[in-house]
């Protein structure tokens, strides 16, 4: 069916005549909705792969890869706790933690937040935050000095520097000859961090350990234990045996319980993005149908001549699909090299359309992120190239074969 002068013949009606102008510029017109709809299918879905893994990043260095608590919500003797997991395979390191909601107040400004009581030399092996400190550093939080790192959009909010005192309001009261009055205590601002996710730079403070217990009454208790792991993709399976090992003692979850709805949208998200564009695809690939049908019109003659020398209605349809194809595969060349290199660069170009037009694309207190990110997974070019090859082929069949019904002595009757 395919044979080298199929082929010739195939790819000599790829070039028009003068009178089959539009038919050629039908033609381009086909290759070039190939070529845009690849290109944006493989950008779309780089940048929808690097914001899901910059976002996973970025959590992961501030959430625990698995957290134990006590039956009870606290965690009496974590260093007891502490000793029995840290030979456990596939613990790495672990850090006791308090948390809690409270209101900070500075001046005028009142902000609800998640204050978190840790150990600064622990905290180091089990989150990033240590490494993102824009002022000051986590060390400075020492027992007893009531000192405090605050989130940077945190910080803005309330306009609070380095060096200021807040004042930290607890749920909790005291009992007074006055009445009951909420908890409340002045601390110092030592730090400010940022992550560069806006819901931790906004909602986040830290303090030690120590004066958190004070602060929410908690004496030795702890909230639990972050836990890091050297495998955090498998965190489901590894808390499910460290459960398993501690004999229901304590409650072990890990990150995905806690971020499951997130990323399952981020994946939803994904599916149907990849679905719609490759409608486009669809689209541009099925106008192939309509130029073969005009270059079977207009190549009747042609086909009737050919197959009076001999030439077979396999072959004829062969010709044609040879044609398709080669719209097919420029479009697909062109689209994924257009593809590949504007993922390669969408973070620049970005970057550069706002700087030049002062526009800002990605609001941080909108999509946690402010850049844009891109990671090209090379296995989603291959599978996104070979079905808009697919696609082109299979809409190559229908004028194809048309093309090979045609009869001869019908047509020379008129020529």
């Amino acid at each position: 069916m395919f044979k080298p002068l199929i082929f010739y013949i195939g790819l000599r009606y790829t070039r028009a005549k003068r009178r089959t102008q539009f038919i050629s510029f039908i033609t381009l017109t086909s290759i070039m909705g190939i070529a845009l709809g690849v290109t944006a299918l493989i950008t779309v879905l780089s940048v929808m792969n690097g914001f899901e893994a910059e976002l996973r990043q970025r959590i992961l260095g501030m959430t625990a890869h698995a957290t134990l608590t006590g039956l009870y919500g606290q965690l009496e003797n974590w260093p007891e706790a502490e000793s029995r997991i840290k030979n456990q395979p596939h613990v790495q390191s672990s850090a006791p933690f308090i948390n809690g909601q409270v209101m900070i107040n500075a001046d005028r400004r009142v902000s609800g937040t998640m204050l978190n009581g840790v150990m600064p030399d622990y905290e180091a092996n089990v989150s990033e935050v240590a490494n993102h400190m824009q002022e000051g550093k986590l060390t400075d939080l020492i027992p007893g000095e009531y000192n405090i790192v605050l989130g940077a959009e945190l910080a803005k909010y309330l306009s609070t520097f380095v060096g200021d005192k807040i004042t930290i309001i607890s749920p909790q009261v005291n009992s007074t000859p006055a009445g009951v009055v909420p908890r409340m205590r002045r601390f110092n601002v030592v730090g400010i961090f940022k992550v560069g996710m806006y819901e931790y730079d906004r909602n986040m403070a830290l303090i030690h350990i120590d004066d958190a217990a004070k602060l929410f009454r908690l004496e030795s208790a702890v909230s639990g234990l972050r836990i890091k792991l050297d495998d955090v993709f498998n965190a489901p399976r590894i808390t499910q045996t460290l459960s398993s090992e501690l004999s229901g003692q304590y409650i072990v979850s890990d990150w995905t319980m806690a971020h499951e709805n997130f990323f399952k949208a981020i994946k939803t998200e994904k599916t149907v993005m990849f679905i719609i564009l490759l409608l486009i695809v669809a689209v541009a690939a099925f106008n192939i149908v309509s130029t073969l049908v005009m270059v079977v019109t207009d190549k009747r003659g042609d086909i009737a001549i050919l197959k009076t020398q001999g030439l077979t209605s396999r072959s004829v349809m062969g010709i044609f699909m040879v044609l398709g194809t080669i719209i097919g595969v420029t479009g697909t060349i062109i689209g994924t090299i257009g593809g590949v290199l504007l993922a390669l660069n969408a973070g620049q170009i970005v970057s550069g359309i706002e700087k030049a037009f002062k526009l800002n694309f990605l609001p941080a207190d909108v999509y946690y992120i402010s850049d844009l990110p891109s990671k090209l997974i090379w296995s989603d070019v291959y599978t996104i190239a070979a079905m808009a090859f697919l696609l082109s082929l299979i809409a190559t069949i229908y004028p194809a074969w048309q093309a090979s019904k045609v009869n001869p002595a019908e047509v020379l009757r008129y020529e």
